[in-house]
């Protein structure tokens, strides 16, 4: 939110410097959440993934969320909010299934959720590392709290992701944007060992990034699931900021979410893979987890009668 500078002084490039106690009676709002805890109003946040973990599934289910002042993966929107998704890189045809499948038959207030996509332009996909893309969606950006950009690669075409100044044009528009008051959800691509893509002087101005990863041992075959990992967490912490995992489901054409802590999770996946007659040592493999945390879960499934662990 832009800050009312008129009664401050200014030098002569309309810098404002104020001293602190007349700061502190400024009468600045606090912070609310668009979607609670780790989305704030006026905030920028970003979410990356490898492809394939669900990086466009879990956006779309943010959108949906804060346009209707709904509920995603047990986090809260408080109010109905406008949200402007820019999508950079799915064909129309799997973008209208998906939301087909997170609207259902919902009635809402459709002007809370506008959607940019390519397949649906005449023209060039916009580039907001360039300023005249910036100004041509200004109309748009205008009248959004949100603004989903999926995704950085598609979207903001620096040249070298490793180059941090050639990201600057695209930081200077998400902090206009913030001071407008506005929120920004970054999505992005994981390399090749798991951590985000390029440059890491991007988090620098960052409220919130989150690593959504797969579950180790996970097959295909079980539709989309994802860990979810809160690299930065500025504002919330404790409970709030614990990983946990979510799996995604249908029922009658529906997406049904499940969400679990990562302990429960990975207990229920001891228990299950032992009963399949699988050894400790092959639990952990499969798995991703140390022998000895393996052997604790079926210590207690065998204590509470689930299985007979011989130790």
């Amino acid at each position: 939110m832009r800050l009312d500078p008129t009664q401050l002084e200014t030098n002569c490039n309309g810098i404002v410097a104020t001293d602190i106690d007349t700061f502190l009676k400024m009468k600045i709002p606090p912070r609310t959440c668009l979607l609670a805890p780790w989305l704030p109003s006026s905030g920028l946040t970003q979410v990356y993934a490898y492809r394939g973990v669900g990086k466009t599934f879990f956006a779309l289910n943010v959108a949906y969320a804060v346009a209707t002042g709904g509920e995603f993966l047990g986090w809260t929107a408080p109010t109905p909010k406008r949200v402007l998704y820019i999508d950079g890189e799915m064909p129309a045809s799997d973008m209208q299934a998906r939301l087909r499948t997170i609207k259902g038959n919902d009635v809402m207030n459709s002007d809370n959720f506008k959607l940019i996509t390519p397949d649906i332009q005449d023209v060039v996909t916009p580039n907001l590392a360039n300023e005249e893309s910036q100004i041509e969606l200004h109309s748009y950006t205008s009248e959004a709290d949100l603004i989903i950009v999926d995704n950085i690669s598609t979207l903001c075409r620096t040249g070298k992701e490793n180059d941090s100044d050639q990201w600057t044009p695209v930081q200077r528009w998400l902090l206009k944007m913030r001071s407008e008051g506005r929120s920004i959800l970054l999505i992005h691509h994981a390399n090749k060992s798991g951590g985000q893509r390029g440059t890491s002087g991007r988090e620098d101005v960052l409220d919130t990034v989150i690593a959504l990863r797969k579950p180790q041992g996970s097959s295909p075959t079980e539709g989309a699931s994802f860990e979810v990992h809160y690299e930065k967490n500025r504002g919330f912490s404790g409970n709030d900021a614990q990983a946990f995992s979510a799996s995604l489901s249908m029922m009658n054409g529906k997406q049904v979410w499940k969400t679990e802590s990562l302990q429960a999770s990975t207990y229920q996946r001891c228990v299950a893979e032992y009963k399949k007659e699988l050894s400790c040592s092959e639990i952990a493999v499969l798995i991703g987890k140390n022998k000895s945390t393996v052997s604790r879960h079926l210590k207690k499934a065998n204590d509470e009668g689930l299985i007979q662990y011989e130790h």
